[in-house]
């Protein structure tokens, strides 16, 4: 397994811990509930990844106006890249649903599953930690393509750990369908 895969299992927390961060998300471990609580999730993520995109967009359009221009390609790549991830997770199919009905999870199985979603909850976190040193770059007007880097290689990770995460329902479904 790759090391983000091994990192997102190994950082797993109490459930309770994270899915307090998520109004209405209070039967997530229910069965009858999964399908509802999927979506509710990824809907909470794509909308807080809304508001970080509406922070990065704010921070571009100082950056442009202040005589930044030769970062436009850059900002523009950026911000469909980030775009483009929270487009993945706001229009996933819904993990739990398709197959969760007939299948009988292990314990185990279940809790990668979370690991991964809980994953996804603490980008946010990073991503405004990230989000935040491009803005100060902007203000300082020094660092930029640093903070640059750094929030195009969390986007990607991101990325990474939420296909990931695909790639277990997948291989979960071919295991027990």
């Amino acid at each position: 397994m790759s090391e983000l895969y091994e990192q997102i299992v190994s950082e797993r927390s109490k459930t309770e811990g994270w899915l307090e961060r998520i109004p209405g998300f209070k039967g997530y471990v229910d069965n009858k509930a999964r399908r509802e609580a999927d979506r509710l999730l990824r809907e909470h993520i794509a909308g807080q990844l809304v508001k970080r995109i509406n922070r990065f967009v704010a921070a571009e359009k100082r950056l442009l106006e202040s005589g930044g221009l030769s970062y436009m390609s850059k900002t523009a790549t950026m911000k469909g890249k980030l775009q483009h991830y929270r487009d993945r997770i706001n229009t996933a199919a819904a993990g739990y649903s398709g197959f969760f009905a007939p299948i009988k999870l292990t314990p185990e199985k279940m809790e990668e599953i979370y690991a991964f979603d809980e994953a996804q909850v603490r980008y946010l976190d990073r991503f405004d930690t990230a989000i935040k040193a491009f803005d100060e770059a902007v203000t300082a007007k020094t660092g930029i393509d640093e903070a640059l880097a750094v929030l195009d290689a969390l986007t990607l990770e991101a990325n990474e750990a939420f296909s990931l995460r695909d790639d277990v329902l997948t291989n979960l479904s071919k295991t027990l369908g």
